[in-house]
């Protein structure tokens, strides 16, 4: 469901739709496909969603791309060192305020902040400890430019602070959701008992299409959507099934469930599993006799 479009080059503005270009940040990894896509909307004045890595060629290549024109918001749809740091350099150059949900602890449930207390710390792309935005968005805020209206939709899961722009029919789904692959929920700033919500959340909008933080346009977006429940409710099951089979921490359950995937993604795999088991524990389908911790091994119940 993920758009055919070819790769683009990075630092090459590629136009999407009326008003809308996007710009790849030279990032590429496993865990952020082509690199982070920075979106440019509007014409005369402009909102930049996602400014990504602090890196010297992007903020260059996106000061190419603005031409000039002036920068009225920065968004940030969540705190992860692909999308947010390049934020601040780009203030300073514009003048333009940072808006998101909040810092990078921001919007976590009571469970993933004891989890944080307790020392354990997120995975995949890492977090942008330092992040702190000139303004914060609540749900359902709206935020309007010269041509241009979006309204922030909190979709907690993949971190506690990630919000999608609703845009017309469409949507800035940020990591929430993305054509390429699923969403990595890594505990504690994912989460997926939230995941899960802010899914249906998001299908409940309407929106037909979705421009993501990597990868090409989702022009399925409902399709997509519920793709990805399906997945993370098959994904469960496979879990359950290898808890029923034997207790375990969440190592040994993804070694299980998790047999044809390259190694150097089985850390995220790792984590993932700790989400689902974290979230059956939350709905005492699965339960541990020690504190809830990466070392924890769980055992099955119901």
């Amino acid at each position: 469901m993920q758009d055919d479009m070819e790769k683009p080059q990075p630092g090459s503005p590629v136009t999407l739709a009326d008003e809308l270009t996007m710009v790849l940040a030279p990032n590429p990894s496993p865990m952020t496909h082509w690199g982070t896509n920075t979106y440019l909307l509007g014409d005369s004045r402009l909102a930049v969603i996602d400014p990504g890595p602090d890196d010297a060629r992007h903020l260059a290549a996106l000061r190419a791309a603005i031409r000039g024109r002036p920068v009225s918001h920065i968004l940030v749809t969540h705190a992860h060192l692909d999308h947010a740091p390049l934020a601040r350099a780009l203030s300073r150059e514009t003048g333009a305020p940072v808006l998101a949900f909040g810092d990078a602890s921001a919007g976590r449930s009571a469970v993933m902040q004891d989890l944080a207390k307790s020392g354990l710390v997120g995975g995949g792309e890492g977090v942008d400890t330092g992040f702190c935005p000139d303004e914060t968005l609540a749900d359902g805020d709206r935020i309007a430019g010269d041509g241009w209206t979006l309204e922030a939709l909190h979709t907690p899961g993949h971190m506690g602070n990630h919000l999608c722009f609703l845009w017309e029919d469409s949507a800035f789904s940020g990591d929430h959701v993305m054509g390429w692959a699923s969403s990595l929920v890594s505990p504690p700033d994912g989460d997926l008992t939230d995941f899960m919500a802010a899914c249906h959340r998001l299908a409940a909008t309407g929106v037909t299409r979705l421009w993501p933080g990597h990868g090409g346009p989702v022009t399925s977006a409902q399709d997509r959507i519920a793709e990805l429940i399906a997945h993370r409710r098959a994904r469960e099951t496979q879990i359950r099934a290898a808890l029923v089979d034997a207790p375990g921490t969440a190592a040994e359950i993804a070694a299980r469930v998790y047999t044809d995937i390259p190694p150097p993604l089985l850390p995220a795999a790792e984590r993932n599993v700790l989400a689902h088991l974290i979230d059956l524990r939350e709905r005492d389908l699965a339960h541990t006799e020690t504190p809830l911790t990466t070392a924890a091994r769980f055992t099955a119940t119901g």
